[in-house]
């Protein structure tokens, strides 16, 4: 069987008897974990697979020798090789401002009048909001003919 196979039986790391399909495991550890809360505390999940669940004591040895581990090396490697075999390239950003003198500071409106809810400030008079008087109304006539 593969290891990515779905339907492989993992076996809890919880409780022995418990023999687990792959793809019902994430769900069923975190409902075992609940019933075994002292031996939850003594276990450690390895950083490379969550489903490697170890002793505290062991956990140390278990990461170097840990399979789904990648070294440092060959990650490098594959980054230098993904460079030259990527087809996609994010484009660099070569355009340059052309007006450099430009200061938003200095158009700044500051007679401009404060913005206040309900209040219209282009006339200084104050807006009735009630539940009768909305301001979207029906429209008086429908954008289609009533004849057939």
């Amino acid at each position: 069987m593969d290891d990515n196979d779905p339907n492989k039986l993992v076996q809890c790391p919880y409780d022995k008897n418990h023999q687990i399909r792959s793809k019902r495991f994430p769900y069923h550890v975190l409902k075992c974990r609940k019933n075994h809360p002292k031996l939850a505390s003594e276990l450690k999940t390895c950083p490379y697979n969550a489903r490697h669940m170890l002793p505290k004591q062991e956990l140390a040895y278990h990461m170097e020798i840990c399979e789904n581990k990648i070294s440092q090396d060959q990650d490098t490697q594959d980054a230098g090789n993904a460079d030259r075999n990527c087809q996609w390239h994010v484009p660099v950003n070569t355009s340059v401002n052309p007006n450099m003198t430009e200061d938003w500071e200095e158009e700044v409106d500051n007679n401009a009048a404060p913005f206040v809810w309900g209040v219209n400030t282009t006339s200084n008079q104050q807006l009735k909001m009630t539940p009768n008087n909305r301001s979207c109304r029906a429209p008086r006539t429908l954008p289609w003919n009533d004849k057939p």
